[in-house]
């Protein structure tokens, strides 16, 4: 965090300067403006000195008890100590986690929720004019809603909970993951793992690190499908475009150039005799002609304004059609999230000179690479735990 606060350029967006860090602190809503703009860069230097003295402490805390501690905690601090085969201490200490967890979820939620001490609010890319910090205050407490996420197939247009477009349901989500959390961690804590548990189960070091791989591999590869399709949870402003939102913009971008210029935005024909810049989608709404066709169904900030009862309006893209909507859709068609692993980025179509790679291209492939490594670690793991029990 410090380095980039030390590389911050106010001129530049987020994405552009390949930031990961900062953009994550200004979705909570830190140093944030109107649409986005980095106004103060004070709050990342703080939050980047708490870490550093952390982590001096943690290391400093590692460096004594591996060095100058007692060799077991059980004589002196009986809380602390345990014995991997000890199922029900296990499962006690499996509870404090998710306790903690729960604390987390619960402190995001009071934080982005307003009418509390903690109420700080979120960076909302959904909030008129282009979006802004703005405390939720009614977040979505319906279990049918919020579950029915979870229950959503992650093929297609259904997109599992990434699919998730709006503040409310997101801080609902996490009010829900607190409150199971406390739930299943103070069950685990008054309680001793029922039978059928402790027959199924292997209770040793190695199967608990493989258990811990499972849930860590599900973390990332979750992580990596929410980064790149989800523009609600990683605003576009911070993190660049996704790959649908790039190409649409593309589109948006030309249309306006053109209907300025005297096309009939309306009925103009391509080469292959579909409409140029407008025609139908498979089920009957306006949508943006040409090659971005495939990304019809993509929801945007700059563009849902735009919309009416059936698709694209046009009266409103001939008329109301705003300035920022055009400087955004501009900026992003420059900046899909294209590149590879030797930074070599942009469109096949740029100059040589330019050398751009999203945020969301790197936070994808990092999180799907930790987690398919992970997952082989918890299959090493557990068969080898398996076969020592």
């Amino acid at each position: 965090t410090l380095f980039e606060v030390s590389h911050f350029i106010p001129e530049k967006p987020l994405y552009e300067q390949g930031f990961i860090l900062i953009p994550h602190l200004a979705t909570l809503g830190w140093g944030v403006g109107p649409g986005g703009e980095i106004v103060n860069t004070y709050p990342y230097f703080v939050v980047g000195v708490l870490h550093l003295i952390s982590s001096a402490v943690l290391g400093f805390g590692g460096i004594y008890h591996s060095l100058v501690g007692p060799d077991t905690l059980e004589e002196s601090f009986p809380f602390f100590g345990y014995d991997w085969r000890d199922k029900n201490k296990m499962t006690s200490i499996l509870g404090i986690h998710l306790i903690f967890l729960g604390a987390g979820a619960s402190l995001f939620a009071l934080r982005a929720m307003s009418g509390n001490l903690l109420s700080y609010g979120l960076y909302d890319t959904w909030a008129p004019g282009g979006g802004d910090v703005r405390c939720i205050t009614n977040p979505t407490l319906n279990p049918f809603i919020i579950f029915g996420y979870v229950f959503k197939s992650p093929f297609g247009g259904d997109g599992w909970i990434a699919s998730i477009d709006n503040m409310e349901d997101l801080v609902g989500g996490h009010i829900w993951v607190g409150a199971l959390c406390f739930i299943g961690g103070v069950f685990h804590i008054v309680t001793k793992p029922f039978a059928w548990a402790r027959r199924a189960f292997v209770w040793s070091g190695e199967a608990y690190l493989s258990y811990s791989l499972a849930a860590l591999s599900l973390m990332g590869l979750t992580a990596s499908i929410f980064v790149w399709y989800n523009n609600t949870a990683y605003p576009s402003e911070f993190f660049g475009p996704t790959g649908p939102e790039a190409s649409q913009a593309q589109a948006f971008t030309f249309l306006v150039r053109d209907q300025r210029l005297g096309a009939n935005i309306a009925s103009a024909q391509g080469p292959t005799g579909l409409g140029k810049y407008l025609m139908r989608s498979p089920s009957g709404e306006i949508i943006f002609g040409g090659e971005t066709m495939r990304f019809w169904d993509l929801r945007a900030p700059w563009v849902e304004p735009l919309r009416g009862p059936n698709g694209l309006d046009i009266n409103k893209i001939r008329n109301d059609i705003q300035p920022w909507q055009e400087r955004r859709a501009a900026e992003y068609m420059t900046h899909a999230p294209l590149g590879s692993l030797n930074s070599v980025g942009g469109v096949a179509t740029e100059i040589n000179s330019v050398n751009y790679v999203s945020p969301r291209s790197w936070l994808t492939t990092s999180h799907f690479f930790l987690g398919f490594f992970l997952l082989v670690g918890h299959w090493w793991h557990s068969g080898r735990s398996r076969a020592a029990a």
